[in-house]
Parts: C-alpha cells; structure tokens; sequence
C-alpha cells in the first residue's frame, strides 16, 4: 500500500484564513455602513459627528472599505465640516484617499445647501426673513479665500430680483463704484440695494475703506431714490451689519 501523506499544505491554510479575514472584514464594514445609516435615519441632525457625516458622504464615491480615516483626515486638513465642504475640489483631492468622484460627492452637498437657502431667501421679502438671510450669506461666502462684492437689488416689496457679482478683490472705489452700483439699480427696477462682501480673514469687522464707500453709495442712491438698506459683512466668525453699527 502507498505510503499516506501526513504533511499539511500551511500556504493553502494560510490563504484561506487571509480569505476569511477579508470576507470578515468587509462583513464589518458593511455592518458599519448599515448602523451609521440607521442612526442618521432615526436619529435627526444631531446623531452623528462630523466626521461620520463626511463617512458617509463618501460611502457614494467609496463602494469598499474604511472611510473613517479619509473623513478625519479631511476635517483635520480643512478644520471643520462647512471648511471640507466649502473647499475647493482640487484642494479636496490632494488628501490622501481622496479622488475626484469623492470631491464630486462632497461639492455636490455644498451646492445642495446654497440652492436651499437661496430659495429661502428669494421666496419671501428679504427685509421680512432676514436670518434667512444671513444664512445663506454665511453659506455662500465665508469660507471663501478671496474677498467677494455682491449687491442684492430689492424691487418695491423688498424681494430680491437681482444678486449681482460686482467682482472679487477688496471693497473701495477701484473695485466698486457708486454711481455704477445706483445705474444698475435702476436698470433693474430696484428700490433698494444691498451691500454685501466678505473678509477671508475670518473678522467681519468693517474697515475704513468698508465704511467709507456704503456711506458714498447711500448717498448716491439717496439722490436717485434707492434705499441702501444695509451693508453686511461676512466672515468665518460670523457677520457684521453696518446698518445695526450705526453706520449707514
């Protein structure tokens, strides 16, 4: 009779407890998937953190695997969730992990989020839903790296008809100039304006030069008869309203 053969083959064992471990380790993170989706469902706003907000953003891009890792390295890099999604897709891509069908599936979440607010603030009179407002300001603009200029013209019953880009670069007569602000006013049929803009630096106080053309511009408007009902200023830290300062 041939002779048995009592030896034991360790690389096919060891193959297949690889094999396990991986069909183990995507189990868990399928579970993981399943329980992050169950707790935001049943949840509400307020039952995941940040980063497992930005887990499962990425689970559209990522079909496998651990995102975790990606969602902290995001918030580490970009400081806070609004800072991730408010960042540039190119900017987003050189973290680790990250490649253009995740920065596609984290910008698509910001624009989601300006058109809400948007269409908060363009629905009903602006005067009237003021933090409606402000909202989406903050949205729009305060991660912003460079210094925006827009003026929101306002029709007889102070809705909005026109969000005007005056350009980007800081706020003074080279980059803003009254009688084109008023001239555009009225070739939209606007009653009032306002002013808006922001500061990269993350303070909205008002400088000098902030002052000095929406008191120029209030002046040209008064002449013509539109209302410059306010001049905000938006930053990471929050906003400032000339008209609240006593500045207008």
């Amino acid at each position: 009779m041939p002779e048995s053969d009592n030896s034991f083959d360790f690389a096919a064992a060891d193959a297949a407890n690889s094999s396990n471990r991986s069909d183990s380790g995507k189990q868990a993170g399928i579970g993981h998937r399943a329980r992050l989706r169950e707790r935001m469902l049943k949840g509400g706003a307020e039952a995941l953190a940040d980063y497992e907000v930005l887990e499962y953003l990425l689970f559209a891009a990522i079909k496998q695997g651990d995102t975790k890792p990606v969602a902290k390295e995001l918030l580490k890099h970009f400081g806070s969730l609004a800072g991730v999604l408010n960042a540039d897709p190119k900017a987003l891509q050189r973290v680790k992990g990250v490649g253009e069908t995740s920065a596609a599936a984290l910008k698509s979440v910001a624009i989601a989020a300006r058109r809400m607010a948007r269409s908060e603030v363009t629905q009903k009179p602006v005067l009237s839903s003021w933090q409606a407002l402000l909202d989406y300001l903050a949205i729009d603009m305060a991660h912003l790296t460079v210094e925006r200029v827009r003026v929101l013209y306002l029709d007889t019953r102070n809705r909005l008809i026109d969000d005007h880009h005056v350009g980007d670069g800081s706020i003074d007569e080279a980059a803003i100039h009254p009688r084109e602000v008023i001239r555009r006013a009225m070739d939209v049929g606007a009653t009032a304006l306002i002013l808006v803009h922001n500061h990269p630096s993350g303070s909205p106080e008002p400088s000098r030069a902030d002052i000095q053309i929406t008191q120029k511009i209030a002046e040209a408007g008064r002449l013509l008869g539109i209302t410059v009902h306010d001049h905000v200023i938006v930053g990471r830290e929050g906003h400032v309203s000339l008209r609240a300062k006593g500045l207008i």
